[in-house]
Order: C-alpha cells, then sequence, then structure tokens
C-alpha cells in the first residue's frame, strides 16, 4: 500500500515539473510569437500571445502546485 502512494507522488511531481516547463518552453522559443499580424482589437499578435500565455502558464502552475501539496 506504501509502495502505490509513493509511486503515485512520484508520478504528480514528474506530471507537475512537466507542466511548470511547458510555459518556459514557450517563452524561449521566439519564432513562433515574433510576429506583428495577426492582430487582435488592434493589439499585435506579439502582445496578445505573451499575454494568452501569461493566463495558460498561471493555470498550469495553479494545477501544478496541486499536484505537488495534495498529498
Amino acid at each position: 500500500m506504501q509502495e502505490s502512494a509513493k509511486k503515485n507522488g512520484v508520478f504528480s511531481k514528474v506530471i507537475a515539473t512537466i507542466l511548470m516547463i511547458i510555459p518556459w518552453i514557450v517563452y524561449l522559443w521566439m519564432s513562433t510569437y515574433n510576429k506583428v499580424q495577426p492582430t487582435l482589437f488592434g493589439i499585435t499578435f506579439f502582445y496578445w500571445y505573451q499575454t494568452l500565455w501569461l493566463v495558460i502558464s498561471s493555470i498550469l502552475y495553479a494545477v501544478a502546485a496541486y499536484l505537488i501539496y495534495k498529498g
């Protein structure tokens, strides 16, 4: 029983680590968002894409924190 709980804890930490690495990869892969077009409500792609990823990152970090600290 204890071994199963230990494996589950390791699995949760691995998933949490992957969730926390995803935004770093996206931010460092600059060629995907170093553009002006398309615009959204007059805002260039560069700015609204980064703002969108701030929201996505906070959700991913919240899920990772839940996975780490749930038990």
